[in-house]
Parts: structure tokens; sequence; C-alpha cells
């Protein structure tokens, strides 16, 4: 039988931890919403890198897994959303541990700059989904010489 150290410290949230979980949770009950829970459905957070370029805002989603043909992205107006499902684990085991978390997915986001959607590309390498919304062109800067007289 082996000793094992105990630390104190690791059973502490960090309060950084605990403020994400509340505010990644609503603060309104389904009820409260005139919604019934069943009629609510539950979708994993999933996490995206977004960055932008001088001609493009990209969007990275890590979606490990995932047939690239089993999700959905909807880009209408300004509103990007990426839809899909991490199919379940087996299920005629034991596991001694779970974490990878599984189930449907979505993510929308409010997009402030005008994009080209018709030029919209979406790629999915090695478990990651690459979006590249090119910027529209009444956005970029544009450059005006002085000529002489």
């Amino acid at each position: 039988m082996a000793l094992l150290r105990w630390d104190p410290m690791s059973d502490f949230v960090s309060l950084r931890d605990a403020m994400n979980r509340l505010l990644e949770e609503s603060l309104l009950p389904t009820w409260a919403a005139g919604r019934r829970a069943e009629e609510t459905p539950q979708y994993l957070r999933l996490p995206l890198d977004v960055y932008t370029t001088d001609n493009d805002i990209v969007v990275v989603a890590p979606v490990p897994g995932v047939d690239p043909d089993d999700v959905e992205i909807t880009l209408e107006g300004d509103t990007l959303t990426i839809k899909g499902e991490i199919k379940p684990p087996l299920e005629n085991v034991n596991y001694l541990m779970q974490e990878r978390a599984y189930g449907p997915f979505m993510r929308t986001l409010l997009l402030n700059i005008p994009v080209d959607t018709e030029k919209a590309e979406a790629k999915f390498e090695n478990g990651l989904l690459t979006l590249t919304l090119p910027k529209a062109e009444e956005i970029k800067p544009k450059v005006i010489k002085v000529k002489r007289a």
C-alpha cells in the first residue's frame, strides 16, 4: 500500500474558474424564461480562437473526432453559428475515468465587421475547423495618392 501526499490547495477552485463556470451557465432557470427544461436543448460550449488579418476574419475551433459533414456553419447577416455533435463514447465498457465531453455543440458569434459571405471558406485539418471570412471591400482601407498640380 502506497502513501499519497495530500495537497490541501488542490481542493480549492480558483476564483476565475468559479466565475467562468457561473457565467457560462444560465443565470435564469428555464422555467423563468417561459420554457420547460425538456424543450431547451443542452449544448456544449465550443471553444474558439478568433483573430483578424488585413483581409480576413479567421475563426478556429477544435472539433476532434467530428466528421466534417456533420458540422453546420451558418452565416446570416452578421451572425455566425457553428453547430454539430461529438458522438458519445463506447457504451459497453466500464470507464475508470471519463473527461472528454460529448453531445451536441453550438456556438454563435456576432461579427461586428462586414464580411463577404460569397468568398467564405471552411477547412478541416487535424481536428481543427478553420473558417476564413474575407472582410467586405467597403471596410478595407483605401489609399488615395495625392497628385501634383
